[in-house]
């Protein structure tokens, strides 16, 4: 998690442009900028992306792939091999380094607009979710609340109190 950082909350929903341009609310982009403006956009679950600042997510990456390669290394992969080969797969389609442009505005890359599932022009939540911001389609969003939303007291009495 982002040491000495606001959470970032917030739902908005947002127009994608006819180039695949996202304009993102300034109160949630703000806490996730870094100085050069680098972002990590990243493939969630289906219908759902995530942007996150990008030291933070290339602390959490290196730091996992270095146990991850100790482990290799150590042969206590060996019996697994599939499972590495599967995780290199999804780890090179996975996430992509992106900039902000003025005013917030994200150009969404091929790849992870079918990822998405929203055409040039259709709507998405932009969601706030602590640590990191989450470009939804309006379906998938939708379910996952429904899902999701029972938990809701438990969580915040869990991870708070």
């Amino acid at each position: 998690m982002p040491p000495a950082r606001d959470l970032i909350l917030g739902e908005h929903r947002r127009t994608l442009d006819e180039r695949f341009r996202l304009s993102l609310p300034a109160e949630l982009v703000d806490p996730l900028l870094e100085p050069a403006g680098d972002c990590i956009l990243a493939k969630e679950r289906s219908g759902c992306l995530s942007l996150w600042n990008a030291a933070v997510w290339q602390s959490k990456l290196t730091s996992g792939m270095e146990l991850l390669q100790a482990k290799i290394q150590a042969g206590r992969l060996d019996a697994r091999l599939d499972d590495v080969q599967l995780l290199g797969r999804l780890l090179s389609t996975r996430h992509v380094s992106v900039q902000l442009a003025g005013r917030g505005r994200l150009v969404l890359p091929e790849g992870f607009r079918e990822f998405l599932g929203v055409e040039a022009g259709g709507d998405v939540m932009v969601v706030g979710a602590a640590v990191c911001i989450e470009i939804w389609r309006l379906d998938a969003w939708t379910a996952y609340l429904d899902q999701r939303m029972p938990e809701f007291r438990r969580l915040l009495e869990e991870l708070s109190g």
